[in-house]
């Protein structure tokens, strides 16, 4: 088993190298790739010293088995033909391809099985707020089908990538030095401050973001239900939070809701409010599994449940899924 990461000087392409060690993944041969600013660098893996190379146009994926792919959507467009030629299966996780008829769109507590069908030999990886949600949506579907969610996230630094989170630790810093804080990252200063705009606004004043968590919950859902979004970025480094109000056909006891959640593989229920117990990013940071919590009757709504969703941007949001992915081909023998 041979196995590429793309961008592997990235916060997601070093989260896939840690992942691979701790979750002992099966390969045989690791190969790094990276742009020519992080081509030469070299990372540790099972004990050994691995050169990142520059991603080029040529034969060097020839015999990779798969390639996961972080580097943006721009370079998985150009570079899929040359990652897939050869017949390695690219796990992406950029927003080139996931709404392509031709490419399954995959959280694999969810809908693993749209891996089979993947004609260009791309799996897409959807967005980070996305896979938090509908690894807890799936669990309620089962009980009724969800026609509706509104959700708010409250989304960490860390989903625009490892310089922004840099950036919100210099901003804390030089703001409380009193200092001007440098903003590069983000339109405006995200220490002490929340940013209501997350990706760049449509026709329809909801942005990209927005749009992907309603496209995306459909494709992957393979369902009807709509999705209204505010997307929020917030002074957190890791960790994404959303607020959720979801209508089923019909109305759930809170107490089914919270059984089905707490049986949900890749869901964690912390719910304990008298206890003042419920997820937080502060707590969720590094984990592997969506955290649930707040869940109760929706006031508004006979047939709504409102709940609290906390989970690691890096981690279930975008290199632990993909991971995911390539274990379920490799038990599956998909590949």
């Amino acid at each position: 088993m041979k196995v590429a990461i793309v961008g592997a000087s990235g916060a997601v392409g070093q989260e896939f190298l840690k992942l691979l060690e701790q979750r002992n993944f099966p390969l045989d041969e690791l190969v790094l790739f990276g742009s020519g600013r992080s081509a030469g660098s070299t990372y540790e893996f099972r004990g050994k010293t691995i050169v990142v190379k520059q991603l080029e146009h040529n034969d060097d994926f020839k015999g990779v088995d798969i390639a996961l792919t972080s580097a943006g959507g721009g370079i998985s467009k150009d570079f899929a033909e040359t990652i897939t030629k050869h017949g390695a299966v690219m796990i992406d996780n950029s927003s080139a391809f996931r709404m392509d008829k031709d490419v399954p769109l995959v959280v694999p507590e969810v809908n693993a099985e749209d891996c089979k069908n993947r004609p260009r030999n791309i799996i897409a990886n959807p967005n980070c707020t996305t896979i938090i949600m509908v690894v807890a949506l799936k669990a309620i579907e089962e009980l009724s089908h969800i026609k509706k969610v509104h959700v708010a996230t409250y989304q960490s630094a860390s989903g625009a990538g490892a310089a922004a989170m840099a950036e919100l630790e210099t901003q804390l810093q030089q703001v409380l030095a009193g200092d001007k804080p440098t903003i590069e990252k983000f339109k405006y200063q995200l220490a002490f401050n929340l940013i209501p705009q997350i990706d760049v606004f449509g026709d329809d004043d909801y942005t990209k973001e927005e749009l992907k968590m309603h496209n995306e919950t459909r494709k992957i859902l393979h369902s009807d239900v709509s999705v209204s979004a505010t997307c929020v970025r917030v002074p957190v480094t890791r960790a994404h939070s959303e607020a959720l109000w979801i209508e089923t056909e019909k109305p759930l006891a809170v107490s089914d809701v919270r059984a089905a959640l707490s049986k949900a593989q890749g869901v964690t229920v912390v719910d304990e409010p008298a206890e003042s117990k419920y997820p937080m990013p502060l707590f969720v940071a590094n984990d592997d599994d969506v955290y649930a919590g707040r869940i109760r009757k929706d006031l508004t709504n006979p047939n709504g449940i409102a709940m609290w969703l906390v989970g690691d941007q890096i981690r279930k949001g975008a290199a632990l899924n993909a991971v995911q992915i390539a274990e379920y081909l490799i038990k599956g023998k998909l590949l």
